[in-house]
């Protein structure tokens, strides 16, 4: 399964391997075996790059799951306008060999959305936590508020994300994209217990970054 959100990539990388091959065949025909070659490994990584599998999401009412593919880089406590102090914050490397479709992390509303400028460092560079382009996602439910940021890197240099403030979002479900490797942060409260440490591999909608406490039940009078 291929992200609609790569169609217009893979079109543009199949019409570029198209001329590349064609001009080769007009000009050197020895030189064909090779570019064919090498247009098809092009093709098929960008299928690869763009690919999009099912995922299904913990059935926990009260987790928080992975909003991207990656690997662990950072997690630390952080003071956060949206998400209050003491919050935990949880950065996910995604190589260019990770899916790279994002998920929602928790049932809610958002309720947050801010697009920043920036510069385009080192996604594993911890001075891009505050100096790369990025999306913020803010969202929230009766019981928790979390943030969610797409961050651009040194080759990723578009974001996608399909939200707009008030949609009602369902856990797991996709909310967009960022092309070519990068990086997601995840912050969450203070009041959510992370799960995971640096360096472990995760999966996006299936595996489980945190758990909050559900609302207390009501005592009867």
């Amino acid at each position: 399964m291929v992200t609609p959100w790569g169609y217009p990539t893979i079109l543009k990388t199949a019409l570029a391997a198209m001329l590349l091959a064609g001009s080769t065949a007009l000009l050197s025909w020895h030189l064909l075996p090779p570019i064919l070659l090498l247009c098809m490994v092009l093709l098929l990584f960008t299928l690869y790059f763009f690919r999009d599998p099912e995922r299904t999401p913990a059935d926990e009412a009260e987790a928080i799951v992975a909003p991207a593919d990656g690997k662990i880089l950072l997690v630390r406590k952080v003071d956060n306008s949206f998400t209050g102090p003491s919050s935990t914050l949880v950065s996910i490397f995604m190589s260019p060999f990770n899916v790279h479709v994002n998920r929602i992390p928790v049932d809610g509303t958002v309720t947050l959305l801010a697009y920043h400028q920036g510069t385009f460092m080192m996604a594993f560079d911890h001075r891009s936590l505050e100096s790369n382009e990025k999306m913020d996602i803010g969202i929230e439910n009766s019981s928790v508020k979390i943030l969610c940021s797409q961050v651009s890197g040194f080759f990723a240099r578009r974001i996608v994300c399909a939200l707009q403030e008030g949609d009602r979002v369902e856990r797991g479900k996709r909310f967009g994209m960022i092309r070519f490797g990068s990086r997601v942060d995840l912050v969450v409260p203070a009041h959510a217990t992370v799960s995971v440490k640096p360096g472990e591999r995760i999966k996006a909608g299936e595996c489980v970054i945190a758990r909050y406490p559900a609302p207390a039940a009501a005592v009867p009078a």
